[in-house]
């Protein structure tokens, strides 16, 4: 059994390769009951500034687990910048302790740092990432990632640099005239914080998670970002795993229906 949370089906597509029962954590916070019994629980979630989303924290704190082994991975794209221990230290905070935390390199889609043409070019040996991973959990190894000093440091700057900023530094999108109307936005959205009004997408920002799926998914990229502390560099490259439809995501993500 394990949870994920996906925005471009990175973590998608990890959960496939890790367990076939697979559950939609944006889906999940809508139930009433959130506890789970199996053998081998796990959560497979992106990292943002070397953390959980906050929705996965949310489901976390809410999910009661009965399980011999819980593990957590978690995908990133350049610098993990200790992205284990700091999950360790959250589940700690609310009384859970994961038996394995390790995280997998993929492709970076934090847009306002990364091309996507670029990043679509580098072999980051994610099989053979995910190879290790499976073996580990299938022997259900204990092993939480360490972090080490430059790890620690990258974290340390990282919070300098927004400190003061607003909790949605990320989430300014300017939804542009180029907007068709097609609603893909609003139902790859797991947050639910974009509707259409007038076949016009309207992003009220709700409950972003900045994970960038909407301006990802966008056809005719007319989702763009307004204020944000970096340039974007490539504004008309845009990503999606290889491997997952637009159609799992929808299903991932969809609040609406």
């Amino acid at each position: 059994m394990v949870f994920y949370f996906t925005g471009t089906g990175n973590s998608l597509y990890a959960a496939k390769q890790l367990d076939n029962e697979r559950y939609s954590i944006p889906q999940m916070l809508r139930e009433k009951n959130l506890s789970y019994t199996a053998e081998k629980i796990g959560v497979v979630c992106p990292v943002y500034g070397h953390e959980m989303p906050g929705m996965v924290k949310k489901f976390l704190k809410k999910a009661v687990f009965d399980t011999d082994y819980f593990y957590i991975i978690l995908t990133y794209g350049n610098r993990h910048g200790g992205a284990a221990l700091l999950a360790e230290r959250f589940c700690k905070s609310i009384g859970k302790k994961p038996a394995y935390i390790n995280t997998l390199l993929m492709a970076d889609n934090f847009l306002p740092a990364f091309d996507m043409t670029e990043q679509l070019m580098e072999d980051k040996h994610i099989e053979e990432q995910l190879a290790r991973i499976k073996a580990d959990i299938e022997k259900q190894v204990s092993h939480i990632q360490k972090a080490g000093k430059q790890d620690l440091e990258i974290h340390k700057a990282y919070l300098a640099w927004v400190k003061g900023a607003p909790e949605t530094v990320w989430a300014d999108y300017v939804i542009t005239e180029k907007c068709i109307g097609c609603g893909i936005c609003t139902r790859i959205c797991p947050a639910g914080c974009i509707h259409l009004e007038n076949q016009h997408a309207v992003n009220t920002g709700k409950g972003c998670q900045a994970c960038f799926a909407c301006v990802h998914a966008c056809p005719e990229t007319a989702i763009q970002f307004g204020d944000i502390p970096l340039k974007e560099p490539n504004p008309d490259a845009r990503y999606r795993n290889p491997h997952i439809t637009l159609t799992e995501l929808v299903r991932s993500n969809d609040q609406a229906h």
